[in-house]
């Protein structure tokens, strides 16, 4: 079985981009409780982790998607640790919000 050099790097690219639209989603649903009236400072400090989160993500992808671009596409590194540990802290995130 022969594999395809051109399909694989970019399922991954896609991957890459539904990961971060699904991450704006989840900060968006998270900095919801800073906008009631009554939100204080634990509400406030738990949306800008959700939006901080969400930026790095996105600057990870963004840092990643050039090397998967060239021919044969560049190793990961520390990226997908990275990667896997903001989405863990969002986990946790997620979390504080659903318990205030």
């Amino acid at each position: 079985m022969t594999r395809d050099p051109g399909a694989s790097p970019e399922r991954t690219r896609l991957a890459w981009r539904r990961t971060g639209m699904s991450a704006a989603a989840v900060a968006l649903l998270a900095a919801r409780p800073a906008f009631h009236p009554g939100a204080g400072p634990a509400e406030w400090l738990i949306a800008a982790a959700a939006m901080a989160g969400w930026a790095a993500l996105i600057g990870l992808a963004l840092h990643r998607s050039p090397g998967l671009r060239v021919r044969p596409p560049r190793p990961a590194g520390r990226s997908i640790r990275a990667y896997a540990l903001i989405t863990a802290a969002f986990a946790v995130i997620g979390g504080l919000v659903v318990m205030l």
